[in-house]
């Protein structure tokens, strides 16, 4: 497949690949990074080097405008926090999964309680 038969289009969700899910948006924080092509298909490996050059045109045509509205939707979401219950329950899930795997570890290696 050739830059020429990919496109950027706008199917109700931002601008996106004529040929994937994936958004401009989705890239946007590995153009960012500056990570390479091959980086990215490490991370999202359904697409192609001629769809990331595609996307990433696109990025350098309009960064401003993208760059702005990424700044906008991690300003979103760090506003989304679980309420402190909640993360008092993720914790403590979390210190008991790590209790169970190293008693399992210990056990495996033959090692005393």
């Amino acid at each position: 497949m050739t830059t020429d038969t990919i496109q950027i289009v706008d199917r109700g969700r931002g601008a996106q690949l004529s040929t994937s899910r994936v958004t401009v948006q989705d890239l946007v924080p590995y153009f960012q990074q500056g990570c390479s092509e091959e980086e990215i298909i490490r991370w999202i490996p359904t697409l192609t080097a001629a769809e990331i050059a595609v996307a990433e045109r696109y990025y350098r045509d309009h960064r401003q405008a993208l760059d702005e509205e990424d700044r906008l939707i991690r300003a979103r979401s760090a506003e989304n926090k679980n309420p402190p219950r909640v993360e008092q329950v993720l914790q403590e899930a979390r210190e008991e999964r790590l209790s169970i795997t190293e008693r399992l570890r210990r056990e495996a290696n033959g090692e005393a309680k």
